[in-house]
């Protein structure tokens, strides 16, 4: 089971995207869309600081990591949950565990294995650290309970070579489409099928057999 592209344009319009390496509300090093070091290399703190020379190879970088990490928090989610789901309640849990890495010891998922789907609901507001984050848990938990996505542009935020965001104003929006594109980038073209060769030289029995083949259709 994997989110939906709604799923992953919500949990991206969450993280907002910063491309370049900041100090996050933990004082951690987090590049991109979420990505740290837990997550694997590239280790955000070693990266260059600042913004990138080029803003769109940076954007893209950006959601190529996100694209690598999202897996790992996919797999989680379903290791720790031990009942079916719909695509609506799996996208709002691996938000919620992207962000808290909380999903095998939280509550909701206690609740939600036992088959209380409302009790789970009510346990996303049980994460509420820092303050600032119950916006995003009121909309995970909407998402879960009703399959309400949230909409809009996504923000690309600027950062300064000390790991300060400026949230005061983004430097850009991207637009769904534009966000999709870089989420689900076109595959590889598949290849064409092989070129028909040329028949070889006929044999004496082959030549025999379409001499009496054209006698018989004459």
């Amino acid at each position: 089971m994997h989110m939906t592209d709604r799923g992953l344009l919500a949990l991206v319009r969450h993280e907002g995207l910063v491309p370049g390496p900041y100090l996050d509300v933990k004082n951690v090093w987090t590049f991109g869309i979420g990505h740290t070091a837990a997550a694997g290399p590239p280790d955000p703190a070693r990266m260059s600081r600042g913004m990138p020379a080029d803003l769109d190879a940076g954007i893209r970088e950006a959601f190529r990591l996100f694209r690598a990490d999202i897996v790992a928090y996919e797999a989680e989610v379903l290791r720790a949950v031990k009942v079916p789901l719909e695509p609506h309640e799996f996208d709002a849990l691996v938000s919620f565990h992207y962000n808290t890495g909380g999903i095998a010891k939280a509550s909701l998922t206690r609740h939600l294995n036992a088959g209380n789907r409302a009790a789970a609901a009510q346990g996303f507001m049980g994460w509420l650290r820092p303050a600032a984050i119950r916006t995003r848990r009121e909309a995970e938990r909407d998402l879960f309970r009703d399959g309400r996505y949230p909409t809009g542009t996504i923000p690309v935020w600027a950062v300064d070579r000390s790991g300060r965001v400026d949230f005061s104003r983004p430097i850009r929006r991207l637009t769904e489409a534009e966000a999709m594109a870089l989420l689900r980038p076109a595959s590889t073209p598949e290849p064409l099928p092989p070129t028909t060769q040329p028949s070889a030289t006929l044999s004496w029995w082959q030549r025999l057999m379409e001499f009496f083949t054209g006698k018989a259709t004459s």
